[in-house]
């Protein structure tokens, strides 16, 4: 191991793999001993080594201190962000509050004094040292939604889905880094899911639906923290969004209408087609997911071969495997009679009305249906498919 060379004190390295023994001077006028080179003054060891350009994973930063007291310690990486931490024993240690990254160059940087609970100014020193750590051999990435700086419906969970498997035994350790902060204050619970595409996910749903104008803010300290198999996660991922008006809509399958309130009050109602008693649409809360100006329906994509392939207008998205607001300029029989695969149709003025009205994140509840399947959280944003007491028990901290 090599010396590293600082402003002030110099530093050595000990003779021990995994640690740097840091020996600063003596002010101006002290003596020859204590100038680095002999046992006298605070010596300061630092975890991982410095100069390391493998130090591992899975670790935090570490500080100790003979011969005296540790003031501070501060370690950033190249960027300058700080690796918060705190003194140990009363003044003897240090420790991060969290685990390096991977692939990130940090300076640990450090002031002691002589004696047990300070000293005088003569005493005081400081220190410096850097070190490497190693590249992941995998990386976790993730995406999440709603994306940063939207405005979203009341029934919209925060959404965070990874590239990556996240193994059950590790679920509990990234669900305690991720926090979610409101304004006005929501009580709400993060639910391990299974997306519709085979991916882990992992969601934070209001008990209720949100106030209108509640601002949400997600903070997401990943970064350090192995995932298992699906690898390390290499940086912290943060966002903040707004719950907008409270739109919504309700499907009365009987009565062949989508009728459309903002809060309380009735806004509209259009007349449409739900599923058939063959195909009957999914009922309970959905959630909209996204929408598309222009959509193809074609049968292929739900099981049904080269049936049909029609262009259609608005479409709202409910479900991931299909269930759908859309125009429906096919059907001759909107308002009186329910012959669809499971969509909802109208006219395509009145989709457009829908999909101008509904945010991505405005429920959707449809009552009256025929249909007993129940719809899968992960098919889709469908949190609301569960009441409060089984979305609580999808939480890896129960």
């Amino acid at each position: 191991m090599r010396g590293i060379r600082t402003l002030a004190p110099t530093l050595t390295a000990a003779a021990t793999a995994g640690t740097l023994l840091l020996a600063g001077c003596a002010g101006a006028g002290g003596d020859p001993a204590s100038q680095g080179h002999g046992p006298e003054g605070p010596q300061v060891t630092v975890t991982p080594a410095a100069g390391s350009g493998d130090a591992p994973l899975g670790a935090p930063v570490k500080a100790a201190v003979q011969g005296g007291t540790l003031l501070s310690v501060a370690v950033k990486d190249g960027d300058g962000a700080a690796l918060p931490g705190h003194l140990t024993g009363g003044g003897t240690g240090w420790v991060s509050d969290r685990d390096v990254r991977p692939g990130t160059t940090y300076r640990v940087t450090s002031t002691a004094t002589a004696g047990r609970g300070g000293g005088g100014a003569d005493g005081k020193k400081s220190f410096t040292a850097s070190f490497t750590t190693r590249k992941a051999p995998r990386t976790n990435k993730l995406t999440n939604a709603p994306a940063g700086g939207s405005t979203v419906g009341t029934g919209m969970p925060v959404s965070i889905l990874f590239d990556h498997p996240v193994d059950k035994a590790r679920r509990a350790a990234v669900e305690k880094t991720l926090k979610v902060t409101t304004k006005p204050r929501v009580e709400g619970s993060w639910g391990w899911v299974k997306d519709y595409g085979g991916k882990d996910r992992i969601d934070w749903r209001p008990k209720d639906p949100w106030p209108a104008g509640t601002k949400v803010s997600v903070r997401g300290a990943l970064g350090g923290l192995d995932s298992g198999a699906g690898g390390w996660f290499a940086r912290d991922y943060d966002f903040d969004f707004t719950i907008g008006p409270d739109h919504k809509g309700v499907i009365d399958v009987p009565g062949h209408t989508l009728t459309l309130y903002d809060g309380d009050k009735k806004v509209d109602t259009l007349k449409g087609s739900a599923g058939s008693q063959e195909t009957p649409t999914r009922g309970g809360v959905h959630t909209v997911r996204s929408k598309n100006a222009s959509e193809t329906m074609d049968s292929a994509t739900i099981g049904y071969g080269n049936q049909w392939s029609l262009p259609s207008k608005w479409v709202t998205h409910l479900t991931a495997s299909g269930t759908f607001l859309h125009s429906a300029p096919w059907n001759k029989q909107l308002g009186t009679a329910n012959n669809s695969h499971g969509c909802f149709g109208m006219t395509e003025a009145d989709a457009k009305t829908a999909y101008d009205f509904l945010l991505i994140g405005s429920t959707v509840e449809v009552k009256g249906s025929s249909s007993t399947e129940k719809t899968d959280v992960g098919n889709g944003l469908e949190d609301w498919q569960e009441s409060w007491a089984q979305w609580k028990r999808r939480s890896a901290l129960t």
